[in-house]
């Protein structure tokens, strides 16, 4: 059974609560991808310079935001680790010269538990959760996806999860996309449906309203995308899956590539 990689927006916390278009989507596709063995997720809510995994055998939930409703921060999504879909991971990444740490005790961010607890609201199929690197080249991240593109042949899903379009400075009440993030999204769905890493790769100096959508100080959003696509570099074909918008500008999208 091979699975595809995932690029996922996970959007506001608030998600957790919602019930929305975006949100019976992500129920949907759990219901219909087949059951993966394991999960492992790089989240944009977890950026360090090294790399980094989580090897725990069961994981807490993290309330990583401030001035969300009490209601928000009683939701668990009890999920369990494996301390052997870890090994795995550190084993791929051993073998490319990638050294990794791995961790404990730190729980899933809500990059990875707000979407999870859509598509699978059991909580029975194993996390193992993976840093990103925002300050990492395109090429590097892409090919740290890479090292880990078998583990889709064994039955387990790989996401990024993220944001194409996650400038928080620039939302407002409207969910009717501002054209300028639209033309960005837009522009990155040219490009994924070529597989144009030449052009993916220099995004910021090529895609319209780069700095706008993909903003210095929120980069980490982004480069889940090549983490996931490094994953299906064997395939390299790209189906997005969901678009829409919330507050003018945060993009809400699912690409899948296989």
């Amino acid at each position: 059974m091979t699975l595809p990689a995932l690029f996922i927006a996970h959007g506001s916390p608030m998600m957790a609560l919602e019930d929305n278009e975006y949100t019976r989507f992500l129920e949907q596709l759990g219901r219909e991808l087949p059951t993966p063995r394991g999960i492992a997720v790089f989240s944009a809510h977890w950026d360090d310079p090294d790399q980094r995994l989580t090897e725990d055998a069961e994981h807490g939930t993290m309330h990583d935001f401030y001035g969300f409703p009490e209601e928000m921060y009683q939701i668990t999504y009890p999920a369990k680790g494996s301390v052997e879909l870890a090994a795995q991971i550190r084993e791929r990444f051993s073998a490319n010269n990638l050294h990794a740490k791995a961790v404990t005790g730190r729980g899933l961010d809500h990059g990875i538990w707000v979407i999870l607890r859509k598509m699978y609201p059991d909580a029975n199929i194993p996390v193992v959760a993976l840093s990103v690197d925002s300050k990492r080249s395109p090429r590097e991240q892409y090919s740290i996806g890479r090292m880990l593109s078998d583990l889709r042949e064994e039955g387990i899903l790989i996401i990024g999860s993220g944001g194409l379009v996650h400038n928080l400075r620039m939302v407002h009440k409207s969910d009717e996309p501002d054209a300028w993030a639209a033309a960005f999204d837009e522009w990155i769905a040219e490009q994924l449906s070529e597989w144009n890493l030449h052009n993916l790769f220099a995004y910021d100096k090529k895609a319209p309203h780069a700095s706008d959508a993909v903003p210095s100080y929120g980069r980490e959003h982004f480069v889940p995308l090549f983490y996931a696509m490094g994953a299906a570099d064997n395939g390299r074909k790209a189906k997005r899956l969901f678009q829409s918008y919330q507050y003018g500008s945060l993009s809400l999208n699912c690409w899948s590539f296989e």
